[in-house]
């Protein structure tokens, strides 16, 4: 491992094996603000692309701690991903800094084998909080090693966990299995489901007045939850251009789409001034008919729900609805401790609106990862993606540590 062994976050694998060798990942670590080339690991070849033993990066989804550092390998080195990873990466970039959109990469498909090289690697579509993400399984030279990636059973894709214990790869010899909820969650207890996610938001929805939530748009679960509860609470759900682009990039057509019933898109006062300044008002055409504008949303205010983020603040103060209004966080709670999370609560104690916490992890549960280890039965089990990896230990057979930097064989 180049890194992970002993952190969340900077994900990055690399394999050899006669000679050649690819990456699994190549994350930007959560501590890092930008995508440095000094956090870049000492892979030969990776900046310069002047190693045509490095065969190709491979990324499991597309959280910026599996993908974050990729745009800083030389552009010769061949890319791996899942196709609704790229459309969605490509969707983002005209609304967020530092964009990434790769092209001509080679598409992971689930249960679909490839070769790199002497690798053979299968993909395993698996439940996550990124739509698209993938654990791998990879074989050369007589050996198996499957990589967990992010992996979760509580999301609205919990079957795909299922499918993997009814059906899990034999023979493995090394798993890498990721740890993200050692150290936050007790053995035996369980994160909320997606579905009592959305339970708790009808609950919350049922009371009158506006309410802003703050959920990645990138969290496609989330977003499902969010809509199916406006749906049962009668409320108008406001997505921005970039939530909707996010939903049409990812090509399911069973996701909130423009001409559903309680569903509208905003436009905040910040991206029409990037549509403006970037002459992008293609990115207005597929929606013109279900856009709202700002004086509709005053006269519906009351049961609106506004995907939200704090660049929105000055549009929801413009029309005055923060009297009896809700502001409900979705996502991590350690986001809130960092500097921008902080002047958000800030600037809504300001207005007298409380902040509220309606989250379920995007990991595996301590007891559903025990259910995996168990299902794959590996010969050697090596955590990674945590900061708990002395815990590995006292809950699963098999336990081999191993540190940032070491080589050692499968």
């Amino acid at each position: 491992m180049r890194r992970g062994s002993h952190e969340i976050g900077g994900s990055c694998i690399e394999l050899a094996c006669d000679g050649e060798r690819v990456l699994l990942d190549l994350g930007k670590p959560l501590d890092a603000e930008d995508a440095d080339p000094r956090l870049l690991p000492a892979v030969p070849g990776l900046e310069q692309g002047t190693d045509p033993q490095l065969r190709a990066i491979i990324v499991s989804h597309g959280h910026i701690d599996h993908w974050g550092l990729v745009p800083l390998a030389h552009t010769s080195i061949p890319l791996a991903m899942g196709a609704a990873t790229r459309r969605i990466l490509h969707a983002a970039a005209p609304f967020v800094p530092n964009p990434f959109a790769p092209n001509d990469t080679i598409d992971l498909v689930d249960g679909k084998q490839f070769a790199i090289g002497p690798f053979a690697i299968t993909p395993y579509l698996v439940d996550h909080s990124a739509f698209d993400a993938y654990a791998l399984l990879v074989e050369a030279d007589g050996r198996r090693l499957f990589y967990s990636g992010d992996i979760r059973a509580h999301g609205r894709k919990g079957t795909l966990f299922e499918r993997l214990l009814r059906d899990p790869p034999k023979g493995v010899d090394a798993m890498l299995l990721e740890g993200s909820s050692l150290g936050r969650l007790d053995e035996s207890a369980d994160f909320p489901t997606e579905s009592e996610i959305e339970d708790v938001l009808v609950e919350r929805l049922g009371t009158a007045g506006f309410v802003a939530i703050m959920a990645s748009a990138q969290n496609i679960d989330r977003v499902v939850s969010i809509y199916r509860a406006c749906k049962r609470t009668s409320r108008m759900l406001l997505l921005d251009l970039y939530a909707m682009e996010i939903l049409r990039a990812t090509g399911n057509p069973n996701l909130p789409a423009p001409g559903w019933p309680n569903l509208a898109v905003y436009v905040p006062e910040y991206q029409r001034r990037q549509i403006a300044k970037s002459q992008r008002f293609d990115l207005l055409e597929p929606y013109k008919a279900a856009r709202v504008y700002r004086e509709h949303i005053a006269e519906i205010g009351s049961r609106a729900v506004m995907l939200f983020r704090p660049s929105m603040m000055r549009d929801v103060d413009a029309v005055d609805l923060w009297t009896n209004a809700r502001a409900i966080w979705s996502q991590w709670a350690g986001y809130l401790k960092l500097e921008t999370g902080a002047k958000l609560k800030a600037d809504l104690s300001s207005r007298n609106v409380e902040l509220e916490n309606i989250h379920t992890s995007g990991h595996a549960s301590i007891k559903d990862l025990k259910r995996l280890a168990a299902a794959l039965a590996p010969k050697a089990l090596v955590p990674i993606h945590t900061f708990e990896g002395d815990k590995f230990s006292d809950l699963f057979a098999n336990v081999v540590r191993r540190a940032d930097g070491q080589w050692w064989e499968v």
